[in-house]
């Protein structure tokens, strides 16, 4: 594992982070992750350097900053003791609360970057029209930015308040995307069209996973825990059912017409071995899933650490066919990340045993 691990987190301190985008969160996540297991603070200090040049450079906020990894800014803060980063935060989390709702949760875009599908079917009219002008949207993605964000403010600052922002948003984000049927989370909605758009994109639901699973560990036992463990446990049972026999998800969970994206796998491990440890989940209905997507996560890996067959930055369509044709195989936070995380929960678990 140590070689694995320390090859793959090497890999992270060689990507372009742009402070920030979507898809750096879990990729900071990991840095932090992966100086604990390996006892090596060099993926965390890169991060916190990161961060606090962040801090020290940019006194205000832009709208792109609901994508800061706030959750491992959070950690290194409890970490470091930095306090300069910890104001900044603080302030970041001021800004972000700040921002119209729809429904009660927190707008990610005002103008949501919906695009011409990559699939071959064109747009019908409506759905052109829309390109125009397709007004705010909730997507699924902040699931993992702000309600973890918040949970670790909580901590950071001992103030209850922001863990009751964490429930709220992680309450809304089920209450908006998850479907009650299949367990799946559309990947966003627009208060323009009303109904959620893209069921079962598949690094969607990694992003959903981990997002939960973030809140839940900070929750004690009740009925706040109990309602994301139970939206969290849908999940996993509807991705383990669409889970293919290679242990790889096609780009759209419960579709074939997509083939393979290599995140998915990453973000299950991570996802499934946690659920377990936080007892969300019995191990006995997610140990054979789990170890299948491990395998198909290191196979996934080449000699220098990367995950391959990620896919470029989806943005959104409101044509599934897109999410089909998305251009693969690119090296970014939001498939390394999870690799380095899809390792150190696959070690914890191996360790845990009882897991056979």
């Amino acid at each position: 594992m140590t070689e694995r691990l320390r090859t793959a987190a090497d890999a992270l301190l060689t990507l372009p982070f742009e402070a920030w985008h979507f898809g750096d969160s879990i990729a900071f996540e990991a840095m932090v992750a992966a100086s604990e297991a390996l006892g090596d603070a060099r993926y965390r200090d890169f991060a916190h350097g990161f961060s606090r040049g962040w801090a020290a450079a940019r006194p205000e906020f832009r709208p792109l900053d609901c994508t800061a990894a706030g959750a491992a800014m959070c950690r290194i803060v409890e970490e470091t003791g930095d306090d300069l980063l910890r104001r900044h935060l603080v302030a970041l989390g001021v800004y972000l609360t700040e921002r119209p709702t729809i429904d009660g949760v927190y707008q990610t875009w005002t103008r949501s970057p919906l695009r011409d599908s990559y699939g071959p079917v064109p747009l019908a009219d409506w759905e052109r029209e829309l390109l125009a002008d397709p007004g705010p949207g909730v997507f699924v993605d902040c699931l993992h930015f702000d309600p973890p964000f918040f949970a670790g403010l909580s901590r950071m600052t001992g103030d209850s308040r922001w863990l009751d922002e964490a429930v709220a948003q992680a309450r809304g984000y089920i209450r908006l995307l998850q479907d009650a049927e299949s367990g799946l989370f559309h990947h966003f909605v627009l208060e323009r069209t009303g109904p959620a758009h893209i069921l079962g994109w598949a690094r969607g639901q990694g992003w959903a996973l981990l997002g939960l699973l973030e809140v839940i560990e900070d929750l004690p036992d009740g009925d706040d825990r109990s309602e994301l463990a139970a939206s969290a446990r849908r999940l996993i049972q509807a991705m383990v059912r669409a889970q293919r026999p290679d242990g790889h998800w096609d780009a759209v969970a419960q579709r074939r017409e997509g083939g393979v994206e290599t995140s998915t796998a990453a973000f299950m491990v991570a996802g499934f071995a946690r659920a377990v440890r936080l007892d969300v989940i019995p191990a006995e209905e997610v140990g054979e899933a789990l170890e299948r997507s491990f395998a198909a996560t290191v196979s996934s890996m080449g000699a220098d650490g990367t995950l391959e067959g990620v896919s470029a930055a989806v943005w959104a369509s409101t044509s599934i066919g897109h999410y089909d044709h998305v251009p693969r195989g690119f090296t970014v936070p939001w498939g390394q990340g999870p690799a380095v995380l899809a390792v150190i929960e696959h070690a914890q678990w191996s360790q845990e045993g009882a897991r056979a």
